[in-house]
């Protein structure tokens, strides 16, 4: 479910799905995410933007 929601918020932000998935598994530093490095990875960031766009 969460992957499903994932790849549906990035099709909602126009970035490719997969190019999205990629972009998070390749920048997650580790699960204990603060607030300022959640927001880099999320789909309306410039990183993911830069990254993912189709």
């Amino acid at each position: 479910m969460t992957v499903f929601s994932i790849v549906e918020t990035a099709k909602a932000n126009e970035l490719d799905p997969q190019k999205y998935l990629e972009f998070l598994l390749e920048h997650r530093p580790n699960k204990e995410l603060t607030d300022a490095e959640m927001e880099h990875l999320m789909p309306w960031s410039k990183e993911a933007i830069q990254h993912c766009k189709e």
